[in-house]
């Protein structure tokens, strides 16, 4: 069974223009969370995927710099460029990251690959953001520690029949908003951390992220999200830097509809 991750990434942020390739300890943002996912040895390839748009040429010459793969497609119909991707790698179980969350912890995605293959699903993602930005779930892990796994056939199938900018450019909501018609699960966590804001989408989530690798990977460049979760408790001074544009309700509401 050949396994891929695919990191969706682009230039063309609205709110942060060119954020995935912005420096973090003098690498691009993109090249950490590669190295994060590489950690994960049950993944056999990393892809990123980008656009085909010359706005989005950085990536592909960076991907070529450091030797990783890169496929690229259609700007707005994501879920394309990653059944392109999963083709192109002939890829039997395909995992979605973006490239907006460098804190992807491996130890997680390893569970979640465990759990996923064991329970015989068709998708599985780590209970943060949109796939369970619903009321009364108090299970969440840090939004920014996002990973979602799938079969081959569900992707392909969300492929044939998804229709409509939500489905075709987040390529996922199609398979967890139908578990009449997919057999999905989400691997959830025992204490509810639903109040961490770990991605990057603003200035601020930049900066704090920035701060979290500055302190944990000179002395430990394996750090887990329970590593982040101590720094913060430590440093009372971090959680704040961001946390005008954590409500997870707002952020998510299109997935909610």
């Amino acid at each position: 069974m050949r396994t891929i991750a695919v990191i969706q990434a682009r230039m063309g942020s609205s709110r942060l223009p060119g954020k995935v390739l912005l420096p973090i300890l003098g690498r691009p943002m993109l090249q950490r969370q590669i190295e994060r996912i590489r950690r994960v040895g049950a993944i056999d390839r990393v892809v990123v995927a980008t656009s085909d748009l010359p706005a989005d040429d950085p990536i592909a010459r960076f991907c070529e710099e450091i030797d990783a793969a890169c496929h690229r497609g259609n700007e707005q119909d994501v879920l394309d460029r990653f059944l392109g991707a999963a083709l192109a790698h002939e890829a039997d179980t395909v995992l979605r990251f973006t490239a907006d969350c460098p804190l992807v912890d491996p130890g997680l995605v390893a569970r979640l690959i465990e759990e996923f293959r064991g329970r015989e699903l068709d998708y599985m993602g780590i209970a943060t953001g949109a796939g369970v930005a619903r009321e009364g779930f108090q299970g969440r892990y840090p939004d920014g520690l996002d990973a979602e796994i799938m079969s081959f056939e569900a992707l392909e199938r969300a492929w044939q029949e998804a229709e409509g900018p939500l489905y075709r450019e987040h390529v996922t909501p199609w398979i967890w908003k139908h578990p009449d018609r997919f057999r999905v699960g989400e691997l959830a966590s025992e204490t509810d951390l639903s109040g961490e804001r770990w991605t990057v989408d603003h200035e601020s989530d930049y900066r704090l992220v920035s701060a979290i690798f500055e302190r944990l990977y000179p002395g430990k460049p394996e750090f887990d999200y329970r590593d982040v979760l101590e720094l913060l408790e430590r440093e009372i001074d971090l959680r704040p830097i961001n946390r005008e544009h954590n409500d997870i309700q707002e952020n998510y509401k299109e997935f909610l509809e």
